[in-house]
């Protein structure tokens, strides 16, 4: 890139040298032939104009196509880096971070930033240099007329430094509101089934109103400082050449200096008014990828705060024991002094065990599921698997090893096969079905064209237990050694929910899982269940040993009795396991929705 960007100055240099030479070449005639009514010596330096011009064409053409491609592919490159670095920071920045201001990150301000490595940057230091070779041409003709063109430069300098500083922070601040605005559009399209449902397109509308009329004010504060500047940098020239024409004339009327002088002065004077003029656009220019460079640098110098170790470790097999020891957790925005989220966790889950962890909301179960694929770290203690502290591992090796399901299931808008197989890399047909049985997802051999049916962004174009199903099938494709569900069948109907509840067993048999739980009945799944409550394991047994003697867990957990009265102040300490059991699979039953039946 950056030979090539030295041959397009080349270039461009050397086209606006010739143009620079065309009005010598209109003095040797005017004071040659045309002076001594020669026409036959007007052959040659006719020619030379001709060959002036068609190299000057030439030149310039040559340098669009020097420039453009490499140009293109620098800028390519640029977003690839971003996207990658995108792909490498930790969750807690996208946390941070809307998704408008990365998106136009990755667009727009690249576009600015191409824009002007192939033609701003080139052509503002072309023009400048222009400037100074014209300046010196003039100083050649007549000293006195080109020491007045040259003394422009030094107001014009000083003038355009003044507004370059107000354009930029408002080159800034445009592109920040640009971002939002994105945001904004990006959120309503994404949210335009509760924006209808709840009738707020009018409040969405007005939002969007709000930032537009922001980012049209910054436009117009923009176009005030570039009118300023363009007034200055025409203003300017137009005056030095008055007071030159004027004092010219008079140089030539005293005979110090020809007519072809004067002609080949003015011409190259006229010649440089592009040059002159053009740097208060450029120097916008420059300011606009200055902000776009800032603004992508903030990202690719963002740090990668979860990353592979440098001499990764290899658990001995993948047996698949994970054991939390006194882990703590706490967001990095976290106010200080506000206690962690994830507090002293202890707690040692053996090969092929089911642990269900419940607990209130907002008490830290899905982050403490989030630590163990390091979608977050520990601020404190440490997550092993297999012995091997998770932070030791290759993430790419750790996150084939545990697959995660989420509770909101995200889906690409791909094929179906895609989806399923980004949880398993190579996967054949064969392994997506038996991931779509263990999921009672054989509701895709039914869509119009079965695994390769797309099935659009977000997968809106299924019902939600479609969608929770076919997040199921991918995480557990890959046979991982430990399966993390987050309350992964919040969405389905109660038959079906029997349906993967019994083909998960199949799988949990040989696969240590933790199971984020907020129903009895997910529960039964597991062989023990930790109650995760102030930040910490506060009790871990079985379901019917936790029943009878946790108040906590039974208040989580149990319905009401028939008679209207809670268990714990029924003396349902008592009672025996199958009757709590049977209470709160009653209560899934007259609680749980009917939405499964309406799936498309």
């Amino acid at each position: 890139m950056f030979p090539r960007l030295i041959l397009s100055c080349l270039l461009a240099g050397g086209a606006s040298l010739f143009g620079l030479l065309f009005p010598m070449a209109i003095r040797a005639i005017i004071d040659g032939p045309i002076a001594h009514r020669d026409m036959s010596a007007i052959w040659w330096p006719a020619t030379l104009l001709l060959v002036l011009g068609v190299g000057e064409a030439v030149l310039f053409f040559l340098r669009r196509i020097v420039i453009n491609t490499p140009a293109v592919r620098f800028e390519q490159r640029m977003r690839d880096d971003l996207y990658e670095k995108l792909q490498r920071l930790p969750v807690a920045f996208h946390d941070l971070w809307p998704a408008g201001q990365l998106i136009s990150r990755s667009a727009s301000d690249l576009g600015i930033i191409r824009r002007f490595v192939a033609f701003g940057g080139v052509f503002l230091v072309v023009n400048i240099a222009t400037f100074v070779v014209g300046v010196v041409l003039l100083l050649g003709i007549s000293w006195q007329l080109g020491l007045i063109v040259a003394g422009l430069s030094i107001p014009l300098i000083i003038l355009c430094q003044v507004f370059e500083r107000q354009y930029k922070d408002l080159a800034r601040l445009s592109q920040d509101q640009a971002g939002d605005l994105t945001t904004t559009v990006e959120e309503s399209v994404l949210g335009i089934r509760i924006i209808k449902a709840f009738g707020r397109s009018a409040h969405i509308g007005r939002r969007f109103v709000d930032q537009a009329l922001q980012l049209r004010k910054t436009e117009l504060d923009k176009a005030r400082v570039v009118s300023y500047l363009w007034a200055v940098v025409v203003i300017l020239p137009e005056l030095a050449l008055g007071i030159c024409l004027w004092l010219g004339i008079e140089r030539v009327a005293d005979g110090a200096m020809t007519p072809g002088d004067i002609v080949a002065f003015f011409a190259i004077a006229m010649g440089m008014r592009w040059p002159i003029e053009s740097i208060g656009w450029l120097l916008t220019e420059a300011n606009n990828t200055a902000a776009a460079s800032d603004r992508y640098f903030e990202v690719l110098d963002a740090p990668v705060t979860i990353a592979s170790p440098d001499r990764p470790e290899r658990a001995p097999g993948r047996a698949g024991r994970l054991t939390f020891n006194d882990v703590s957790y706490s967001f990095a925005d976290a106010k200080p002094g506000t206690p962690p989220l994830l507090d002293h966790v202890d707690l040692d889950i053996q090969p092929g065990e089911t642990i269900a962890v419940v607990g209130a909301t907002g008490s830290g179960k899905s982050t403490l599921t989030a630590l163990v694929s390091r979608l977050y770290d520990v601020t404190g203690g440490s997550i092993t698997l297999d012995g091997v502290d998770l932070r030791e591992f290759e993430l790419a090796d750790l996150r084939q090893r545990v697959a995660m399901a989420f509770e909101e299931p995200i889906l690409f808008s791909a094929s179906v096969r895609e989806n399923v197989l980004l949880g398993m890399e190579g996967g054949t047909d064969a392994d997506v079905q038996q991931a779509l049985s263990v999921a009672q997802a054989d509701f895709v051999l039914d869509l119009p064209w079965g695994l390769d049916t797309r099935i659009g962004e977000q997968g809106m174009s299924l019902s939600g237990g479609q969608r929770q199903r076919l997040a199921l099938a991918r995480a557990v494709v890959g046979r991982p050694s430990v399966l993390v569900l987050d309350d992964p069948l919040s969405a389905l109907d109660i038959h079906t929910e029997a349906q993967v509840e019994a083909a998960l067993r199949s799988v949990l048999g040989s696969t240590t899982a933790l199971v984020i739980a907020h129903r009895a009945s997910t529960v039964m799944l597991a062989d023990r269940v930790a109650l995760l409550s102030g930040g910490r394991i506060t009790a871990v047994g079985t379901h019917s040993e936790l029943m009878a003697s946790n108040p906590d867990y039974r208040h989580l957990l149990a319905s009401d009795t028939p008679d209207g009265t809670h268990p714990d102040r029924a003396g349902s300490n008592h009672r025996t396991d199958s009757t709590a059991s049977a209470d709160t699979s009653s209560t899934s039953h007259r609680t749980a929705t009917s939405q499964e039946g309406a799936e498309r």
